[in-house]
């Protein structure tokens, strides 16, 4: 996760370099947005704003997407590492009962009842046991048992074996995936910040979410008789001025995204919940009329998310270029509500 991150925006930890250049007058602006001679007319402040706020929306989304299959690919990865094992397993057993039944082999071409045990003496194909099944079941009454476990050992290390061969085609697939969302969603990040490089930070308002206050940057242990949203509620409060990370998850020093705070917050009270905003929005409901402190508000089709803090107020790390604020639940937020969860 820190590598991603870093790779994909260590530059705009240098913001604060980029955004100064917006801190032109407004006149200023007017005039490089103006038409040179002989040149293609410039986008206009609103132009810009409307368009900035189109990729808060998208990177949101990519975002989220990113984050799945990462999750996902973390998940064939530890499942890759379960049936290599189990197919290991299986394999020491397949092995061992193969030493066994090449004696009872060796025995039967010994006496006449086969013309050759090298196959049951040298394969480590589980198949080609399996295909030689019925050779084995006339070897020897008196072994009928072993030789119905090795088959079923041979039966069960074919299967596991199978099921690792398609297990990593499926984590190469995701691997693909992932590093196609992760360069669509660089272009994205490069393009939100190259518009964000031609705004003031007043002209910024209104093109997403955020444009609230911050606070001093704290942290400490949760205070005592507190409720777990309230204790959630407390660790949101501690990331006030941390920088917005896409896909960070904290500490502040690493950042965060919209539900990687959400997530450590809760962790934060105690309570584990998963990791996007659309697997948030699993959570149950509650109706906004009944919010309290510490519910989590979704945004744009559960595509973002922050945390309520009682008095109309939430706190969200809000897109690229942004750090944790407490906002008003107006404007942005209000007109693209979706409905509050409560971990």
């Amino acid at each position: 996760m820190q590598t991603r991150r870093s790779a994909l925006l260590g530059s705009l930890r240098r913001r604060g370099a980029a955004i100064s250049l917006g801190l032109l007058a407004a006149g200023a602006l007017v005039v490089s947005f103006g038409v040179a001679a002989g040149a293609a007319p410039q986008p206009t402040v609103s132009q810009v704003q409307a368009k900035l706020s189109q990729l808060n929306k998208k990177a949101e989304i990519l975002d989220e997407q990113y984050d799945q299959a990462q999750q996902a690919l973390s998940s064939a990865s530890q499942q890759l590492t379960l049936v290599n094992e189990q197919a290991a397993r299986y394999l020491t057993r397949f092995k061992s009962m193969r030493e066994e039944v090449a004696e009872i082999a060796d025995q039967a071409y010994m006496e006449g009842s086969i013309d050759s045990p090298e196959v049951l003496l040298t394969s480590n194909n589980p198949q080609q046991i399996l295909n030689q099944a019925s050779i084995l079941l006339e070897l020897s009454s008196s072994n009928t048992n072993e030789m119905h476990a090795f088959i079923t050992a041979a039966r069960q290390l074919s299967a596991a074996q199978e099921a690792a061969r398609r297990t990593k085609d499926a984590r190469a697939q995701l691997a693909a995936k992932l590093a196609g969302q992760k360069k669509t969603l660089e272009k994205t990040i490069s393009q939100q910040q190259a518009l964000l490089n031609q705004l003031t930070p007043a002209q910024q308002a209104g093109t997403g979410p955020g444009g609230g206050s911050t606070g001093p940057i704290g942290g400490h242990d949760p205070l005592p008789d507190l409720t777990q949203g309230e204790k959630a509620v407390q660790f949101a409060y501690d990331q006030l001025g941390c920088e917005y990370v896409f896909g960070g998850t904290g500490p502040c020093a690493d950042g965060f995204d919209c539900s990687g705070l959400t997530q450590a917050a809760w962790a934060f009270a105690g309570v584990s919940i998963p990791r996007t905003s659309e697997e948030q929005a699993t959570l149950p409901q509650v109706p906004v009329a009944d919010i309290e402190p510490g519910d989590i508000l979704e945004f744009i089709g559960e595509g973002h998310v922050g945390i309520y803090v009682g008095g109309n107020m939430l706190i969200d790390a809000p897109h690229t270029g942004a750090v944790v604020e407490k906002v008003a639940f107006t404007g942005w937020y209000r007109s693209n509500f979706d409905f509050a969860v409560r971990p």
